[in-house]
């Protein structure tokens, strides 16, 4: 939370650190109620390391280690690599130079993998990556998102194994086969950006309100959390977490 260049970092207002501190308290006891939740402590001079989502992309096989596409984050993929190794996680894969992707354009949905093409995952990335996901048998589904987004997950996200929430107008037709998608309307701060708990129920940025009301409309428990100071720096729920373990 000390960023002498907000500018550099992508964050378009310094969080209070109190606040943020006690947001993320608040997250964690409810990601605790099905999972087990692990907590690293921050890296130092990377204040988007809180987004640990973008770091590293966990399969049951094991994880690759991926190469972020922003310069200043740049060394939190090797902090992540290591807190992995240390837990006994095998690694599968990385992304190399040139390539660059972030976890925020992948969205794993059962055995097939969503991953999008923004200005921080490369063409290059995506290739690296698709090609690491085929040999451990994943359908890939790719997309190229316009430069407003910063990752997928803002777009579309799973709201359990067969329910995809997503920005319709975004997608060709049949990019989500075999999946329900509940859409919700590209406008105002209107996200998809959320995590996916269990079969039908999330966690969602309070402010989420719109999205939130079409998810009950729809059967889903939606578990809201103030993550106001998160936002400061372009993050939602989905990025302060990444899944070791999937059901």
């Amino acid at each position: 939370f000390h960023v002498s260049n907000p500018k550099a970092h992508n964050i378009a207002e310094i969080a209070d650190p109190d606040k943020a501190k006690q947001q993320h308290d608040e997250l964690k006891p409810a990601l605790a109620n099905f999972a087990e939740v692990i907590d690293l402590p921050e890296l130092a001079g990377h204040p988007n390391s809180v987004f640990t989502r973008d770091t590293a992309l966990c399969t049951p096989d094991g994880y690759i280690k991926l190469r972020l596409g922003l310069d200043t984050r740049l060394g939190e993929e090797e902090w992540m690599a290591q807190a992995l190794e240390s837990l006994g996680e095998p690694r599968v894969g990385e992304i190399t130079a040139p390539g660059t992707v972030e976890g925020g354009d992948v969205v794993l949905a059962g055995t097939v993998a969503f991953i999008g093409r923004s200005t921080r995952t490369n063409e290059e990335g995506v290739r690296q990556l698709a090609d690491l996901l085929r040999a451990l048998d994943y359908e890939v589904r790719t997309l190229s998102l316009p430069d407003r987004y910063l990752h997928l997950d803002k777009v579309m996200m799973v709201a359990g194994p067969e329910r995809i929430i997503c920005f319709p107008e975004l997608f060709p037709a049949g990019f989500f086969k075999g999946f329900e998608s509940i859409e919700i309307p590209e406008r105002g701060s209107n996200t998809a950006n959320v995590i996916c708990l269990d079969k039908d129920e999330i966690i969602a940025h309070a402010a989420n309100s719109e999205v939130i009301g079409i998810l009950e409309g729809k059967g889903v428990t939606v578990h809201t959390i103030n993550l106001s100071e998160f936002a400061k720096g372009m993050g939602g729920p989905n990025c302060l977490i990444m899944p070791l373990e999937r059901k």
